[in-house]
């Protein structure tokens, strides 16, 4: 699947989160990105959390100082949120959240957590291997289970509440070998490069590149 701004984003905001991904995603799409998630959290008072990607999936520091350029002025005029709050732009990091089919077609053969907004086949959460996808449904193999039992769950992409990667060697792998094989990537001093740290990786993702904008004081 190809990179298509348009491309359903099947895990969608509600309420004031809503409301700014409506005021976001034009601004990020003229600059020719996709956004990802959005997230208010009380972090520092209050902190605006935009994720977004490029159409290989990244987000150098570049980028995000672009998107955070552009989107201070519009969120001013919009006035969202009714009190001063800090504006964080980043990227989806390698454990990154899985919003759109081709997020899931991209990493097929990796392990995921999800969380559907109902139950499906007596349950809500899955946690396996991503082992396909279509416009419509992702299919996740379970490990471990039961004998006689299939490990195949063919669950609808509309039923989306949560998901996101699980950190493996694997999926360190993967990310090492993109960078390894993109000679931008390599000579661009403002992308962190993945160093073979597998079993020592932190909750936070050091790949992750974050500009925040603490100049937001909305009346």
């Amino acid at each position: 699947m190809g990179f298509d701004l348009n491309q359903k984003r099947y895990i969608k905001e509600t309420g004031l989160e809503a409301r700014i991904a409506a005021i976001v995603e034009p601004v990020a799409n003229d600059l020719g990105y996709a956004l990802v998630r959005v997230k208010v959290t009380q972090e520092n008072g209050c902190t605006l959390q935009i994720m977004a990607e490029d159409k290989n999936g990244r987000f150098s520091i570049s980028d995000c100082e672009k998107l955070s350029k552009d989107l201070s002025p519009v969120l001013d005029v919009e006035d969202p949120i009714d009190r001063e709050y800090h504006l964080e732009v980043s990227s989806p990091g390698i454990d990154r959240p899985l919003v759109r089919a081709r997020d899931f077609a991209t990493h097929i053969g990796h392990e995921a957590k999800i969380e559907l907004s109902d139950l499906v086949e007596g349950r809500k959460r899955f946690r396996g291997t991503i082992a396909a996808v279509d416009d419509e449904t992702f299919t996740i193999t379970l490990p471990d289970v039961p004998r006689d039992t299939d490990p195949n769950h063919r669950l609808p992409l509309a039923m989306l509440a949560e998901a996101k990667l699980v950190m493996t060697d694997a999926l360190l792998n993967m990310a090492r070998d993109s960078q390894a094989d993109d000679d931008i990537l390599l000579d661009d001093p403002e992308i962190e490069k993945i160093e073979d740290t597998a079993s020592e990786t932190e909750p936070n993702d050091p790949d992750i590149e974050t500009v925040e904008d603490t100049s937001e004081e909305i009346d």
